[in-house]
């Protein structure tokens, strides 16, 4: 049997995945496999990129409203 190429090929959705299991360190054997062949890497280095920063624009909001509620800042 011959899947398709739209098969075969990684989503949007099926990388944004990869990257959220890869930043918490899990991944199934089947989608590792299919992220390397079949995937662009430049798909997900830009989502990668992007989740770093919604990542770290949460941790700045988290410690602003902290320290805000601390009296500190």
């Amino acid at each position: 049997m011959t899947e398709t190429k739209e098969k075969k090929e990684p989503s949007l959705w099926d990388v944004t995945k990869s990257v959220l299991a890869a930043f918490l360190g899990v991944q199934s054997r089947k989608n590792y496999e299919r992220d390397f062949t079949y995937g662009k890497p430049w798909q997900y280095i830009i989502i990668g990129l992007v989740g770093v920063g919604i990542f770290i624009a949460l941790v700045i909001t988290v410690v602003s409203i902290v320290l805000s509620n601390a009296g500190i800042s």
